[in-house]
């Protein structure tokens, strides 16, 4: 079976090339969590939680419109280092397999992600702000054509088995698409079976041709 290429229906002619780096440390004083949830005062958080200062990019580029549309007490924002031991990987695990992944090497791939990984955007839903209950990400590929275009990549949507229901599938992919928009791709594409189609031209996405794929050997 051939598995489908999905892309936006809408295109654009002014192609920006500058793409905002994933930032390290925030000195803002603005949050860096967009929420439907009620503006009550702050309250004290534990040390363990994950910091806004631990964001792979900034809160600018989180969906306003999306995040409002979240059920109560439900947050989208970017990855941070603390939320691999909050529900982050088992996220994934409902989509494939992910493997027997230590702390260490978790760590590691987060830190390449914030010095070296510019362009990938991973986006998550917490619930009551601490436990992942849904993530996807954004891969931007930065190409020659189209006058040095970028081209948005969604990749791994995956919502824990106790949230899906919640229309949490479809506001991860317009987040991500939004995102996208923002840095500046001239289009959004992603791959997905037959069976989800229907899924994904819910999300304004159309057939835009069909994936091939060659595997190769884990060497080593």
């Amino acid at each position: 079976m051939t598995t489908p290429i999905i892309t936006m229906t809408d295109t654009t002619t002014s192609i920006t090339t500058s793409l905002p780096s994933p930032t390290t440390t925030s000195t803002s004083t603005a949050p860096t969590v967009v929420s439907n949830m009620d503006s009550t005062p702050a309250s004290s958080t534990t040390t363990s939680s994950p910091t806004e200062e631990d964001d792979l990019f900034s809160s600018d580029l989180v969906s306003p419109e999306v995040a409002a549309s979240l059920p109560e007490n439900y947050t989208i924002r970017s990855l941070r280092r603390g939320d691999f031991q909050n529900g982050f990987l088992d996220c994934l695990r409902v989509l494939t397999t992910v493997g027997d992944i230590s702390d260490a090497e978790c760590n590691e791939r987060y830190d390449w992600l914030n010095t070296q990984g510019k362009g990938a955007y991973y986006l998550i839903v917490v619930d009551d702000g601490t436990k992942v209950v849904g993530t996807g990400a954004l891969i931007v590929e930065r190409k020659f054509i189209h006058h040095l275009g970028l081209v948005g990549h969604i990749e791994d949507i995956a919502v824990a088995k106790d949230q899906q229901g919640k229309k949490l599938g479809i506001k991860l992919i317009k987040a991500l698409d939004y995102i996208a928009s923002e840095v500046g791709c001239y289009k959004t594409i992603l791959d997905c079976s037959e069976a989800n189609e229907g899924f994904y031209v819910k999300c304004g996405f159309k057939r835009a041709g069909l994936e091939m794929a060659h595997y190769h050997e884990k060497k080593g």
